[in-house]
């Protein structure tokens, strides 16, 4: 009845083969169940067989409908575990979980059962032949007695295999799920490497090699090897595993392919850029020694020595960027588009620093001249965010909170001393800009403060 135990219909035709009774046995056992109730009257009327008189006819007549309900219980039965091994053969092809191991080693233990019930089923067939013209009414009681009992054992074990069957419900219906998903994520795979390789074939047609591509295309090869070697080589969970990684990188594949010629243009459109760029910082650049002269000139050391540098080291970071711009051509010649990426990115960073470095002498002089020229528009500048946050720390409070009281204090004396420091013959204006600056900033995060502590409400 199990694979490894059960004994085929044909198999235990042999083993019932003494006598041309036992294989009429075996032929009707054979046949579908409907049609062995209806052929049950044939046993009694004829087809080669005695009628029977009187009491000896009702007795046999009994034992053989016990003999006809005993193979009707051992076909259900053989027909439910043929259909549950079906459900087992499932669930283990898909879960390798201890309760599906559990579940297989109990349909084994079934299968065991079940051919011993079946034996007891067959011996009592074997024994009792019900068309022996010297059948005696105690034989006939026996052969009725022992098919009952055999038919009630099947009966029995048919249930529990059902109530077994039953519990299977949760870990069937997860196989049946996986199994469901598994033709679908394969041809979602295999329609996904057809379509990367078309893109591929579109790209290369507008001239462009796209080779990294297309060797990361060819590495997906042996994994769609073994998803056309299927699941019951590599197992259900671990083929749709596979088929979505497929899955994922084809597509991967196809997007960028897609992307590449809007890529080549995007690149061509930085190189251009950029060169324009470069040419510009460098002229800007060269403006920048008028305007520390001016500043050595008007200022203190103080407000330009940090600046002193900045026409060698923007000569030098143009220089490096025009270096990397070349390289960036000659990987775009290449079409090496990863490489040509990086290099722009990295001109991109040299030219924004330099174009910093060159404006901050440009800047640098127009404060110090608006400053030196009305310092008290910076002053009342900061006083008034000063007074601002100080407003706010006393919005519904009788006294200040220590936390925002003292920055605020404080800053209301550096304000004070960068003011003082102003006076003389040659003052720092840069330091005084740069301290009013650091108050103003002083003066906004104790806001800040106040309105998180508030929830936001205030001010």
């Amino acid at each position: 009845m199990t694979a490894t135990h059960a004994q085929p219909h044909e198999q235990r035709a042999r083993r019932r083969s003494r006598g041309g009774r036992v294989r009429d046995v075996v032929a009707l056992m054979l046949l579908p169940l409907p049609l062995v109730v209806a052929m049950a009257p044939a046993s009694f009327a004829g087809g080669g067989t005695r009628r029977w008189f009187g009491r000896g006819e009702s007795q046999r007549a009994d034992a053989q409908a016990a003999k006809d309900a005993a193979a009707a219980a051992f076909y259900e039965l053989d027909t439910a575990q043929r259909d549950l091994r079906i459900s087992i053969e499932t669930i283990t092809a898909v879960d390798s979980s201890p309760r599906a191991r559990k579940a297989a080693e109990d349909y084994a233990a079934f299968g065991r059962r079940i051919d011993e019930v079946s034996q007891g089923y067959i011996t009592a067939v074997d024994t009792h032949d019900l068309d022996r013209d010297d059948l005696d009414g105690a034989a006939v009681a026996r052969a009725r007695a022992d098919l009952t009992r055999a038919k009630e054992e099947l009966d029995r074990v048919k249930l529990e295999l059902d109530r077994f069957a039953q519990g299977l419900g949760p870990l069937l219906q997860t196989a049946e799920t996986q199994l469901a998903r598994l033709a679908p994520a394969v041809e979602r795979a295999r329609q996904a490497l057809l379509a990367a390789s078309n893109a591929l074939d579109t790209v290369r047609a507008q001239g462009l090699k796209a080779d990294e591509l297309a060797a990361r295309l060819a590495a997906l090869a042996p994994e769609l090897t073994k998803l056309n070697q299927g699941a019951g080589q590599h197992g259900v969970q671990e083929t749709i595993r596979r088929a979505d990684e497929v899955l994922r990188k084809a597509e991967d594949v196809r997007t960028e392919a897609e992307r590449l010629p809007e890529t080549a243009a995007e690149i061509d459109k930085r190189l251009v850029s950029l060169r324009t760029r470069a040419q510009a910082i460098t002229t800007r650049a060269g403006k920048v020694d008028p305007v520390l002269s001016e500043l050595r000139r008007r200022y203190s050391a103080a407000c330009w020595q940090d600046l002193q540098h900045v026409p060698e080291q923007a000569a030098h970071s143009v220089q490096q960027a025009e270096i990397k711009l070349r390289e960036a051509q000659q990987a775009r010649d290449e079409q090496r588009w990863a490489d040509a990426t990086s290099r722009l990115a990295t001109v991109r960073a040299l030219l924004n620093t330099t174009d910093e470095a060159v404006s901050a002498a440009g800047d640098r002089l127009q404060r110090l001249d608006s400053v030196s020229f009305d310092r008290q528009n910076e002053v009342e500048k900061t006083r008034f965010a000063i007074r601002d946050a100080q407003r706010l720390a006393m919005a519904g409070r009788s006294t200040p909170d220590a936390r925002h009281a003292g920055p605020l204090d404080d800053a209301v004396a550096r304000l004070d001393r960068a003011v003082a420091g102003l006076e003389g013959r040659h003052p720092d204006w840069w330091h005084f800009l740069t301290e009013t600056e650091a108050i103003r900033h002083t003066a906004a995060r104790v806001v800040q403060e106040i309105r998180d502590a508030r929830g936001g409400v205030g001010g």
